[in-house]
């Protein structure tokens, strides 16, 4: 039996988050941090410099080719919005090598964004604060998963068949078969990584949030994104789906079950622009 914190001491071992996301963080947590020393940070950077501009000029902010620098896109976004996007553009590089056998990379990426989305959208739609914030943890909710499955490919995929074969629960069944379960692994891995604690407080306690505390919010905005990717995958309609959700999370969210279904339409609408933005093909 594996523990959370075993599993994310072997992905750090492998690799780690790039330089300027950790300058970029101590500027963030510093006092003194600067816009004018993030603008310089991320410019020394040109491909996560092409791809924030990219971000800022998309019809997501609606400036439109008005933005032509990294000091006005960070002028405009502020640096908690900042760090936030640039800890989301850092994660397809620092798994770049990462691919496990018995996990579809491009489906888990796909799934992770569709998260992401629906993440920022419950946020939106209940009226809580931080939408970028939770747009980037909902792109981690599931990086749990691609640690288990490159440190315990064997185990993580067991339990998964079993959770398929027999209705159970996956956090329960990795729990049982591997000793820990996907969102124990990210909280781990967030820890590790020394992201702001907001992060690893949601993902942490997404699977059953009003654990949660202080994160139980965020932990609700992601129980429901995963029900809505899981939909997806299973071609369910949005009011089944809405019958799996623990009654609890629509309680903290303060949001009615019906209104999953346009949750659902917006996320898988915005889609194919954002796995574009924060996964660009890479030149042949």
């Amino acid at each position: 039996m594996h523990s959370a914190q075993e599993l994310a001491s072997q992905i750090e071992a492998l690799t780690s988050l790039p330089t300027v996301y950790e300058r970029v963080r101590e500027q963030l947590e510093s006092p003194t941090g600067s816009v004018f020393e993030v603008s310089r940070l991320v410019s020394a950077d040109p491909a996560l410099t092409a791809r924030l501009l990219r971000l800022v000029n998309s019809a997501m902010y609606g400036y439109r080719g008005k933005v032509d620098n990294v000091a006005q896109a960070v002028q405009i976004l502020g640096l908690q919005q900042v760090h936030d996007l640039v800890l989301a553009m850092s994660l397809h590089a620092v798994f770049a090598g990462i691919r496990p056998a018995r996990l579809d990379m491009k489906r888990f990426w796909r799934d992770s964004v569709l998260c992401a989305l629906a993440s920022r959208t419950i946020t939106r739609r209940s009226g809580r604060p931080g939408l970028e914030r939770m747009l980037v943890t909902g792109l981690l909710a599931d990086i749990g998963h691609l640690v288990m499955f490159q440190t315990t490919p064997l185990l993580a995929d067991t339990a998964r068949q079993s959770a398929v074969q027999t209705g159970e629960a996956l956090h329960l069944a990795e729990r049982r078969i591997v000793g820990c379960d996907f969102a124990e692994v990210g909280a781990a891995l967030m820890d590790q990584w020394r992201v702001p604690g907001a992060f690893a407080g949601a993902i942490g306690t997404q699977t059953l949030p009003k654990l949660g505390g202080e994160h139980a919010g965020d932990a609700a905005t992601l129980n429901l994104a995963r029900a809505i990717v899981e939909a997806d995958t299973l071609g369910e309609s949005s009011a089944q789906t809405a019958g799996r959700v623990d009654p609890a999370v629509w309680k903290l969210l303060d949001i009615a079950p019906d209104a999953i279904a346009p949750i659902r339409e917006e996320a898988e609408l915005d889609l194919a622009a954002w796995l574009a933005l924060f996964f660009p093909p890479r030149p042949h």
